[in-house]
């Protein structure tokens, strides 16, 4: 059913106002999926445009493009789309500060603790020193990444855990917004042996403190990059700092489409959205900057990897995580993060003249304004 964007427009509007938690009818529901799929066909059409100008463009084994040196891409991306998935190791449950994409917005002062001297692994908690019987009873990861939430608030319970999984040849990453990096921090993380350190440079809109820690962490750690989601405040910054940020000797930006859910999407509020394959909700115009970097990248040459971690990216990650824990055919864990459909998210852009479907044909009997829709 391809429906028109002016009957998508009419009938979310509908949607919109009923009471929450209100299941749609089948005809109802069929209608949404397809409004949802006119949508994300214009949005993909678009992004196929963009990526058709980009020069130099590579696949990694069709899971995900960049641009760049081969040898720069994050081996810590390498583990998450080809080796054992994305194995993530979990320790602080606090921040510095707060971030309107951050996926925990709202909720940072409320972030459950681990534990006393404990680590989540897997889902388990640990001691430091249990990790040495674990890496000898299961399959050693590809590499494990620090996620949870900015490791420098307590940066030094973190040199022994890296220190172990370093002996066993365990690739490791770690996230940060690099406001609390310093050359004494950075210089124990690369004696402890961690590979890869990612500075989230939206979080402080590419501050000069933080671009130059970003130069700091390059004399200590074999690799050094940007990932952040894609906002139009951020590449706006970014162009502006460009040659200051390449100077740093980086190796790789990761471009993350930004994804919105329950807690961040208020500060989206109005944007125009679109889904992917039913599961992540973003802005339309998240991925459109990151291909528009990567053309850039491309042209000028810039001695980095420009990464299109995308919505779909996502989707291969899980994929991948599923197929190497034994999952079933198609079993993935990307879905939704919304518990109920946020149909007026999707307002903006079926009211936004600029944006138009594909193709259209009118509603089929049954469908239409007046008919019962069971």
């Amino acid at each position: 059913m391809k429906i028109s964007k002016q009957d998508a427009l009419m009938w979310f509007g509908f949607f919109a106002q009923l009471p929450e938690g209100e299941e749609l009818l089948p005809h109802q529901q069929e209608i949404a999926l397809a409004a949802l799929a006119q949508i994300e066909r214009a949005v993909e059409k678009k992004q196929n445009a963009l990526i058709a100008e980009i020069k130099g463009l590579k696949s990694l084994r069709d899971r995900t493009l960049y641009v760049g040196p081969d040898e720069k891409f994050p081996r810590g991306c390498k583990s998450c789309l080809l080796g054992s998935g994305l194995s993530a190791v979990r320790r602080t449950n606090k921040c510095n500060i707060e971030c309107p994409f951050c996926y925990n917005y709202g909720e940072l002062d409320c972030q459950p603790p681990i534990g006393d001297g404990l680590w989540e692994i897997g889902g388990t908690k640990f001691y430091a020193e249990d990790i040495d019987l674990l890496l000898s009873i299961q399959k050693k990861p590809t590499g494990v990444a620090y996620v949870y939430l900015e490791p420098f608030m307590e940066i030094d319970l973190y040199y022994d855990v890296i220190s172990r999984f370093h002996k066993a040849g365990v690739h490791q990453h770690m996230y940060t917004n690099g406001t609390l990096a310093n050359e004494e921090n950075l210089k124990k993380l690369g004696e402890a042996g961690l590979d890869e350190l990612r500075f989230n440079l939206g979080a402080t809109n590419c501050s000069d403190a933080v671009i130059e820690h970003m130069r700091q962490a390059k004399k200590n750690i074999p690799y050094v990059g940007i990932e952040t989601p894609m906002t139009p405040e951020f590449r706006e910054t970014f162009h502006v700092k460009k040659q200051k940020i390449l100077d740093t000797g980086i190796d790789f930006m990761n471009c993350a489409e930004l994804h919105l859910n329950p807690n961040n999407i208020v500060n989206y509020e109005g944007e125009p959205m679109y889904m992917t394959r039913l599961g992540y909700l973003s802005p339309v115009w998240s991925r459109e900057i990151t291909l528009g970097l990567m053309r850039e990248a491309s042209e000028e040459n810039w001695p980095i990897v420009v990464h299109d971690c995308c919505n779909r990216t996502k989707m291969a990650r899980d994929l991948n995580l599923k197929a190497n824990e034994g999952g079933w055919f198609g079993a993935s864990g990307y879905v939704s993060e919304f518990p109920s459909f946020p149909y007026e998210a999707f307002l903006p852009v079926l009211n936004d003249p600029e944006f138009r479907f594909v193709e259209e044909e009118p509603l089929p009997p049954g469908y239409r304004p007046g008919d019962i829709v069971l």
